[in-house]
């Protein structure tokens, strides 16, 4: 997956790896909340794996459903590091569809392209779960924010 190094001046979409002490901690911005969600899955994963080399391993779906925006982003993230788990498999691409309100939470559809994971370089530590400890999705002037740290 292509990050873009920046900030939020000027660049419509973008991520960032943040320092942190021993976790991977990484931040993104995007027009939308949906974009946002996609910068920080892309963050996340280049944190830790070169995908340029991986073999293909076909799409999934899912439909993802919580409480707040945020809890949409860790929602996201969980069955990122689940498929890594149980399938060995690593999104590529994501396509996500618009967030909807539902019966008292939010929803999102979520498209993944993904390769295997015996086939991708590793380049840092894997992540286990994804912390809920300073967990941030929030809109803004310029645009939708959003900051995660993953346990590795």
């Amino acid at each position: 997956m292509d990050g873009r190094e920046g900030g939020t001046n000027g660049a419509a979409s973008g991520h960032r790896t943040v320092p942190h002490t021993a976790d991977l901690q990484v931040e993104a911005w995007s027009p939308t909340a949906e974009g946002c969600i996609g910068e920080l899955v892309r963050a996340v994963v280049d944190g830790f794996a070169d995908l340029t080399a991986a073999r293909p391993a076909g799409e999934r779906a899912c439909t993802v459903v919580a409480a707040s925006d945020a809890d949409l982003l860790a929602g996201v993230l969980e069955e990122v590091i689940y498929r890594m788990d149980a399938n060995g498999e690593l999104p590529t691409a994501l396509a996500l569809g618009t967030i909807h309100d539902a019966d008292g939470g939010r929803t999102l559809e979520v498209r993944f392209r993904m390769a295997d994971t015996a086939t991708a370089a590793l380049v840092g530590a894997v992540p286990k779960a994804v912390s809920l400890h300073g967990l941030d999705l929030r809109s803004g002037p310029g645009g939708w924010t959003g900051r995660v740290t993953v346990d590795v």
